[in-house]
């Protein structure tokens, strides 16, 4: 399988997932749209990994590549190639898909439960995960849950967390891909301003064992996904 995965951002990188990667191993073409660099022709990839970011999906100013990467978006969908999405990732999909992307009504940054729709519980891809889990998150817009897609998880914050369209689409508004070390930099590099669902740096490091957790979901998650 041939894997092409789109960052956004020097900080976001693909943390968890490569390793995962690596062990099936599928060795993905990291692009860095963020410094210009193009999406690959679909007729190169099987699978598109969307990373997350810190910009709005619409902001166009100053981000400028982002009108080409929702070109290329368009084109995999219509070419059935896998899809994941996170965070941004997740936003651009549902953009792609027909979806309204907006503020969330409060950021979201930190460690608070997910929970799987019913049928997120009855979906395939997620029946080995928890139906109430501590995600690790880190976002102030959503998206509308796209046409045709199937609903999979919410959060107290976040009402939509997580989609399926068809049998190759996925997207997740949470982070499972993220380590400790990962979250350490974000906090670093851009400290979240207090909030009602916003944990402070101490809060989110002094529970190791959540990323750890994490990944095992994101395994577990992409098991089933890659398996479809």
């Amino acid at each position: 399988m041939r894997v092409v995965c789109l960052q956004h951002a020097a900080h976001e990188a693909p943390g968890a997932l490569s390793p995962w990667l690596a062990a099936r191993g599928l060795r993905p073409q990291l692009v860095r749209v963020y410094a210009g660099e193009p999406v690959p022709p679909t007729e190169r990839y099987d699978w598109l990994i969307v990373l997350g970011g810190p910009m709005n999906v619409d902001d166009h100013a100053g981000h400028p590549w982002l009108v080409g990467e929702k070109v290329a978006l368009k084109r995999a969908l219509d070419a059935g190639r896998r899809l994941f999405g996170i965070c941004l990732g997740a936003q651009l999909l549902a953009q792609a898909l027909g979806a309204a992307v907006t503020r969330n009504p409060e950021p979201e940054v930190g460690w608070f439960d997910v929970e799987l729709t019913a049928a997120g519980r009855a979906h395939r891809w997620c029946t080995e995960l928890p139906q109430r889990f501590a995600a690790f998150h880190w976002h102030g817009d959503t998206y509308s849950l796209p046409p045709g897609a199937v609903r999979l998880a919410y959060s107290q914050a976040c009402a939509e967390q997580a989609f399926a369209w068809g049998r190759r689409v996925l997207g997740l508004q949470f982070h499972l891909e993220v380590g400790a070390e990962d979250a350490a930099r974000w906090l670093a590099l851009s400290p979240p301003p207090p909030g009602r669902y916003v944990q402070a740096a101490a809060e989110v490091l002094g529970q190791p064992q959540r990323f750890a957790d994490n990944q095992r979901w994101l395994t577990a998650l992409l098991e089933r996904f890659c398996a479809d």
